[in-house]
């Protein structure tokens, strides 16, 4: 018979392989080192007196028993007298014998294996699936508390921020005074004689940096070629990289670079999937980007929030300097090269980038943690959004817009505005997502004439825009849906123009491809006789909004699909769940002609290829064919 010491070292082991597996192997939820760890606590007296107490034999009742057939005579009466003749009868006699015997317990090295257990016939047997559980936290501590001593304090680093035609913005971080100034140079990497000079140009640099920002500053770097180049740059504290301005404003394209490409995805964790051979602060995701980047040809990354995780796997701390070191780690992994110094990154802000579903504006611990986002990722970021009229936004916006190309940019804030998440949504309470500023200055960036070729907007938003995530669709703009709605026709409004709306979101560690179409218009008869208006606006079917929403870049997934279409609203295209790193690269092609241009889509997961689709821009307002249905409608 088990005895309760070894019964509650079983629970327990079994706990700690479960748990710990989940923790390394598919999200690094806080609860669960302090819980392994406390199930440990509880394993190892249990194993160790489990292992001292239980029995090593058992007793074996062995019982045999034996059946003898008997015959007997009996009389039989006839007749109501007693017949002096006899029958023959046959009675069983049974013999019970119980032997008691003590033999040595079976071995089951399996079990002792599997189960945790401690096997009292075997030393070896016993320290070994201890070793097991032993090995399990160990490596669960290695994951919680490694990364935490790899400050990051010494780090220094150069990165891309946005590139425009006529300047490249680079970050720099240098703690080390002793190698103050530091100077950048660039060069043109294949210059074409007699028009480009060969020879590597100062372009500015930065004569000290302070603790004020981290020891960050920002150099702009002037490009004088009014063409398509592609840059090499270095600078004086031995970091070097390239980078090729974007094509004119309009263009799509040119013969030496090919179609403009620029990708999109958000979410980053370091070591998820776990290995106990990967420096503590990998990044699986970097690896899947960094294999196919040679082939994308990408301008830049758009990256949609969560670029750190302040409160996983656990909250150290939320003072300037902890919300500083998360940043410093990211930008000291080892696989950030690879992805960083030939590709410019823009960022957006996000909820992990302070707490999880932060919705408390600019109150508590936000001061504290957009402090190192300003420095690392703001500074080099494209210029703040203006308003109607040329009037610049306020100093401290924190959502973007640029032009590049064949696209207009809008990169919204979602977290430093937005009511409350729980707060319920109706007109009179006037929930917002973004706040009236930056609505009003969205509003205007979507009504606002864009030059000739430029055939796209494209809208950045961390949140997912669909309401089709059921699972805390508070956080999404599900929980606001009317702003939404506001925003959603305007982005209708939108295609009048022959420019098509795509927005692109993150933050769910899956993919969804969702259209969102345009009410069909209900023509509805009148008072008067054959009078007909109609009820609710007149938008083309090709006004449709799309939104591919790809997440994590490295992070976990869910292994259960969470997407789910509720109504004709939000139409879903296509959903993916799996995949521990996912992102889109976006590729826009103007067509022959210059009145329609093509965004082909396509989801990498794991570093493959997994699906794609190409969206046409709208044709823009056109007379309607006579007498035909949409002529009713709006009148011609």
């Amino acid at each position: 018979m088990t005895i309760p010491q070894t019964k509650v070292a079983t629970a327990t082991s079994v706990a700690i392989r479960a748990l710990s597996y989940f923790f390394l192997r598919w999200a690094l939820a806080p609860p669960f080192p302090a819980l392994i760890f406390a199930l440990f606590a509880v394993y190892l007296p249990s194993f160790v007196s489990g292992y001292l107490h239980e029995p090593k034999q058992e007793l074996v009742d062995q019982v045999d028993v034996t059946v003898t057939d008997i015959p007997i005579e009996v009389e039989v009466p006839e007749n109501g007298r007693r017949n002096r003749g006899t029958e023959k009868l046959v009675a069983e006699q049974v013999a019970v014998e119980e032997t008691l015997t003590i033999e040595d317990r079976p071995l089951n090295p399996l079990k002792t294996l599997l189960s945790g257990a401690p096997n009292p016939r075997s030393l070896l047997l016993s320290a070994t699936t201890l070793l097991i559980n032993a090995i399990c936290v160990g490596m669960v501590a290695d994951r919680l508390f490694t990364e935490r001593y790899h400050t990051g304090d010494d780090l220094s680093f150069a990165r891309l921020g946005f590139v425009s035609e006529h300047e490249a913005k680079l970050l720099i971080r240098e703690p080390d005074q002793s190698k103050m100034p530091v100077t950048v140079e660039v060069h043109i990497k294949d210059p074409v004689a007699p028009f480009d000079n060969p020879l590597w140009q100062s372009a500015g640099g930065i004569k000290f940096t302070t603790n004020e920002t981290d020891y960050t500053a920002v150099v702009p770097i002037p490009l004088r070629n009014s063409k398509m180049r592609t840059y090499q740059w270095r600078t004086s504290n031995n970091h070097t990289g390239e980078f090729t301005t974007p094509p004119p404003v309009g263009h799509a394209e040119e013969a030496t670079t090919g179609p403009f490409t620029f990708l999109s995805t958000s979410c980053i964790v370091s070591r998820l999937p776990y290995s106990p051979f990967d420096h503590p602060l990998a990044i699986p995701g970097f690896r899947y980007l960094a294999k196919v980047l040679p082939t994308l040809n990408a301008q830049f990354m758009l990256f949609l929030g969560d670029f750190i995780y302040a409160d996983v796997p656990r909250y150290w701390g939320s003072s300037k300097s902890d919300y500083r070191q998360k940043y410093r780690q990211v930008y000291a992994s080892p696989d950030w090269p690879s992805v960083g110094q030939n590709l410019s990154w823009i960022h957006t802000l996000d909820d992990h980038e302070i707490a999880n579903d932060w919705s408390a504006n600019s109150t508590g611990v936000y001061k504290a943690a957009f402090d190192p986002f300003e420095h690392y990722q703001a500074a080099a970021n494209p210029p703040p959004a203006r308003r109607a009229g040329g009037i610049a936004a306020r100093k401290s916006a924190t959502y973007y817009s640029f032009t590049q190309g064949p696209a207009s940019f809008f990169l919204l804030d979602t977290r430093t505005f937005r009511s409350d998440n729980h707060l319920p949504d109706t007109a009179e309470k006037q929930k917002t997502m973004l706040g009236p500023e930056q609505l009003e200055d969205f509003l205007a960036w979507l009504k606002k004439p864009e030059p000739k070729g430029v055939k796209w907007k494209i809208v950045a938003s961390s949140v997912p825009f669909t309401k089709n995530w059921p699972v805390n669709t508070q956080d999404t703009w599900g929980g606001f849906l009317t702003e939404r709605r506001k925003v959603l026709e305007a982005m209708w409004d939108v295609s009048r123009r022959g420019v098509g709306v795509v927005v692109l979101s993150g933050d769910r560690h899956e993919f969804a491809a969702t259209k969102f179409p345009p009410p069909v218009p209900v023509l509805v008869e009148g008072e008067g006789e054959g009078e007909v208006h109609v009820e609710g606006r007149a938008w083309p079917e090709e006004a449709t909004v799309w939104e591919f929403s790809a997440s994590p870049l490295s992070q976990f997934y869910s292994p259960v699909g969470t997407y789910r279409e509720r109504d004709g609203e939000d139409v879903m295209v296509k959903y993916i769940h799996k995949g521990n790193s996912k992102f889109g690269a976006i590729t826009i092609e103007n067509l022959e002609g210059g009145d329609q241009s093509s965004l082909k889509y396509r989801l990498f997961v794991d570093g493959e290829e997994v699906w794609n689709t190409v969206l046409l821009s709208p044709k823009g307002d056109q007379a309607p064919a006579r007498g035909s249905f949409w002529s009713k409608l709006i009148g011609a």
